[in-house]
């Protein structure tokens, strides 16, 4: 998928555990781009030629998802909790010479994002979500018919080996084409790029690659939960400045009292706003996706 980000290079590199492919190009202050499920680093394609004006942009595919690694999985899911695919790229931006960064995460990958803000909170100097709230937030809000229905994949990625693995890889292609085409706002794929879908599509076919997205759930429904919890409990707070942003036709934007208001619980300086798009901000909207990261980004920037 190089003609994706043309002038970018990729590379193989070790994680803290995990070999992890990642993609880099630009120059400035460092900025780290985390995917979402079931995608790839390839969903920053709109966004990241323009970001790499400003920022050296780091864009792996994360522990489990696309080329990199996909370690085998723990009794407590703790191998696949967001804390250890945290910890990968701290070593990778370590290793890139990146002491300190900015962090960008969409959907899942988010939920790695905030846990490194909260666990290596010297390392993130700013931090953006996309349409994402906590973890814990997430299920607490699961308690209609409705809600259930729309975030059925949560309990249904979470149920044990081999149930849900064995149901994707089914038809893999026909999970991912209707996965993709419920959370946009026009509800099919139009906006999709033919060669971000062959990411996606080929990520997705592997086996290997549907398990360890599964694993990410049931650390989501496990030991993710616990980590939330003992951040709640010790009164643990983001510190550094954060950007919030979400689709107005999205999930996250309909619980109870908007995102900006799940994530002034758990951030001590968080600010942001909805944008007119689904799930998929940055491939929806990546005009007003990138004006919103790079005015907070560049922000008191000497």
């Amino acid at each position: 998928m190089a003609e994706l980000f043309p002038g970018f290079d990729q590379r193989m590199m070790d994680g803290d555990g995990a070999r992890i492919f990642v993609r880099t190009g630009g120059s400035g202050p460092a900025l780290l781009l985390l995917h979402g499920y079931p995608q790839t680093g390839a969903m920053w394609h709109r966004v990241a030629g323009q970001l790499a004006e400003h920022f050296p942009l780091v864009i792996p595919d994360t522990r489990g998802y696309g080329r990199s690694e996909k370690p085998a999985n723990d009794a407590k899911n703790l191998t696949y909790s967001k804390r250890a695919v945290g910890n990968d790229l701290i070593a990778i931006m370590r290793a890139l010479g990146h002491q300190t960064f900015h962090l960008a995460g969409h959907d899942r990958r988010e939920r790695i994002a905030y846990r490194m803000a909260l666990d290596h909170h010297a390392a993130v100097s700013k931090l953006v979500a996309l349409d994402i709230v906590p973890t814990i937030e997430q299920w607490t809000t699961i308690n209609s018919p409705r809600e259930m229905v729309n975030v059925y994949h949560w309990p249904f990625l979470a149920q044990p080996h081999p149930l849900p693995e064995q149901m994707i890889a089914a038809n893999p292609d026909f999970y991912l084409d209707w996965t993709l085409a419920s959370w946009t706002g026009s509800h099919d794929l139009s906006l999709f790029s033919k060669e971000g879908m062959a990411s996606y599509h080929a990520a997705i076919r592997n086996p290997a690659a549907i398990h360890a997205m599964c694993n990410d759930y049931r650390a989501g429904a496990t030991c993710d939960v616990e980590h939330d919890w003992v951040a709640l409990a010790e009164d643990r707070q983001i510190t550094c400045p954060m950007l919030a942003l979400w689709g107005d036709a999205g999930i996250p934007g309909k619980n109870g009292g908007g995102p900006l208001a799940i994530w002034r619980k758990w951030a001590s300086n968080v600010r942001g706003h909805a944008i007119a798009c689904g799930h998929f901000l940055a491939e929806e909207a990546p005009d007003e996706t990138l004006s919103a990261m790079l005015a907070f980004l560049k922000e008191d920037a000497a």
